[in-house]
């Protein structure tokens, strides 16, 4: 499973959009079932990740916060059933308060640090921070990007090198899930120059590249135009990192006996219906209406589109496969829906 946060479904090809770089998304529809009615259950990251974990939607029991003793977790029962799980993963509120006791259920994990204003790095002298802001800015977050300078070091890029190495490890074994999980395309949106110049930007004003969760009101059009930019430079770096592993499918035959699907927990706002970020009630089709895929070889489906309801959490039960989704994954029939084409 490869997960990334905040991608926003409009911004990805396979959904329509005409103007950010992701051959690799592309390449995923062509070998892979898209499903156009895929939603949230509960946002934004930590509940959204409960629901995953449990099962249950997490809004009807609490806010953000961590598993719970009597919490059923999937990877732990994955576990329990002789599934070896493990989580690599840069998603930094998981060990925050509120989000701790979910990469504990995996038999195995690794956490890299750096992203956003994540206190990984211990510096007493300040970083160099420019004067001109506009958005959030934090100082630990400066820090962070100094020693995040190339493409290697970025804590994305760790997470997928680290999935990548536990496929070529583990590739040739039976009975395993691995769960690769991205932080990015989140905002703040750093990474590499290489993928800013593919959008060719000619914003000359503030640093900004971490929005503030507001309505629009003392942005241009020019910051507006420059911030969808560089979502979709980030976007296009989490595009290359989702090759590597269809690279590691491609190469070890994986095709054949190994599912694997890619969501997200919600998508973002980037001046859609005059707001930035997410949290926003309604819960517009921007944030709430996701892409997801899902690559089963037991169907051999792919390169095809499917209208069936799919979120994230269906009640357990006595199957600990059918934590995944409804009416799409672990239960998923070949055809994503029941037999006269509705969704389950």
């Amino acid at each position: 499973m490869v997960m990334f946060d905040s991608l926003s479904r409009h911004m990805l090809p396979p959904y329509g959009c005409d103007w950010t770089h992701a051959p690799n998304f592309e390449r995923l529809a062509a070998r892979s079932a898209t499903f156009d009615t895929s939603y949230v259950g509960t946002v934004p990251c930590v509940p959204a990740r409960r629901d995953l974990d449990t099962g249950r939607l997490n809004f009807l029991h609490q806010p953000a916060g961590p598993l719970e003793p009597f919490d059923d977790s999937m990877p732990e029962l994955l576990t329990r059933s002789g599934t070896y799980t493990h989580l690599a993963t840069d998603h930094l509120h998981y060990w925050h308060e509120g989000g701790h006791n979910y990469n504990t259920k995996y038999r195995s994990w690794e956490l890299f640090r750096g992203q956003a204003g994540d206190p990984g790095i211990g510096q007493v002298a300040d970083p160099p921070i420019p004067d001109n802001i506009n958005g959030k800015s934090d100082r630990q977050d400066w820090v962070n990007r100094c020693h995040a300078a190339s493409e290697e070091a970025q804590s994305g890029s760790q997470t997928f090198e680290a999935g990548v190495d536990f496929i070529r490890r583990n590739h040739g074994e039976d009975n395993w899930f691995l769960q690769i999980e991205c932080f990015d395309p989140h905002e703040l949106f750093f990474c590499h120059r290489r993928y800013q110049e593919l959008y060719n930007d000619d914003y000359d004003g503030p640093v900004y590249d971490w929005p503030a969760y507001e309505q629009l009101s003392r942005q241009s059009p020019e910051q507006i135009e420059h911030l969808r930019r560089q979502y979709g430079a980030l976007l296009s770096a989490c595009d290359t990192r989702l090759g590597d592993v269809l690279d590691e499918m491609d190469a070890h035959q994986m095709w054949a006996d190994t599912m694997l699907m890619l969501w997200t927990d919600h998508g973002l706002m980037l001046g859609e219906h005059g707001c930035l970020g997410k949290n926003y009630q309604p819960s517009y089709e921007e944030l709430a209406r996701t892409p997801f895929f899902l690559w089963d070889p037991r169907s051999g489906k792919s390169g095809e589109r499917r209208s069936a309801l799919v979120q994230p959490a269906l009640d357990l039960g006595s199957d600990p496969a059918g934590v995944f989704w409804r009416g799409a994954a672990a239960r998923y029939d070949g055809a994503g829906a029941a037999a006269d084409g509705r969704g389950r």
